[in-house]
């Protein structure tokens, strides 16, 4: 009888302990379902409209936030920041607006529009001649030269008051035989050789070997500060702030660093 009980005793044991080995660990659920991985919520188009002068970085910056957001399909629309704000103005629907400068983005914030922009990069400006300097033009003031073709920006865009200001503040009178409606323009005619010099940001200038540049006198004084905002009646909100975000990130801010954008 001792030994029946003996035996009795280490089956229930036994029992015990492979019922432990194949049940769930304590406090743990095992029929819990497994967490999902995190997608991205972001999708669906972006407008932006950004300053001329902005191009060649925000191409790079929108292909390297679209390799991080696949679902985002951006269309950038680059031209002087006036016309820009003129759009805006007039209905255009966009999500994010980029300006070369403050005044032209206060169209758009004045009539609330949009809110609490902010300042993602800095820009000065540089003469440029075409390739070989043909008419010599090596100081701010031979731009005042008898018989020197200059074309500048129209005065309403960006580049084009800063220009003036530039001008003005180092007591230079130019004639320009062309206004133009943005900085782009201005860097055209005088690579093609249409014009002898013109005014534009560095960032245009080292975007072409096609042309020299300077840097003029009092040109330290003259710096256009470039502010960033998502548009109030965005359509995609929650993608144009992540977009601000990332211009004005590290990533962003490297990216224009390389284009010779300075920092805010």
């Amino acid at each position: 009888m001792r030994r029946m009980m003996t035996i009795a005793a280490a089956a229930a044991a036994l029992a015990l302990l492979l019922g432990g080995c194949s049940g769930a660990p304590e406090g743990k659920d095992s029929t819990a379902p497994s967490v999902p991985a995190q997608t991205d919520a972001l999708s669906g188009e972006l407008a932006v409209s950004a300053a001329a002068s902005l191009k060649g970085a925000f191409d790079e910056a929108i292909e390297e936030f679209t390799s991080q957001h696949p679902d985002v399909n951006i269309t950038a629309t680059y031209d002087g920041s006036s016309t820009l704000a003129t759009q805006i103005n007039g209905g255009a629907k966009v999500d994010v607006f980029a300006s070369a400068d403050e005044a032209n983005m206060a169209k758009v914030t004045d009539p609330g529009l949009a809110a609490d922009p902010v300042i993602f990069a800095r820009n000065t400006l540089v003469v440029v001649v075409p390739k070989g300097n043909p008419a010599g033009i090596e100081s701010l003031a031979d731009l005042a030269n008898p018989g020197a073709k200059v074309v500048l920006c129209a005065p309403e865009v960006p580049c084009g008051a800063a220009s003036q200001k530039l001008l003005d503040g180092q007591g230079v009178t130019v004639t320009p035989v062309s206004q133009e409606q943005n900085v782009t323009a201005v860097l055209t005619k005088v690579r093609s050789d249409e014009a002898d010099a013109g005014l534009v940001y560095k960032t245009d200038a080292a975007t072409t070997d096609e042309v020299e540049s300077f840097t003029p006198g009092g040109a330290d004084q003259v710096v256009n500060s470039y502010p960033i905002v998502v548009l109030g009646d965005a359509p995609n909100a929650d993608a144009a702030k992540a977009f601000v975000d990332f211009i004005t990130g590290a990533a962003g801010q490297a990216i224009l660093a390389t284009f010779g954008f300075d920092s805010p």
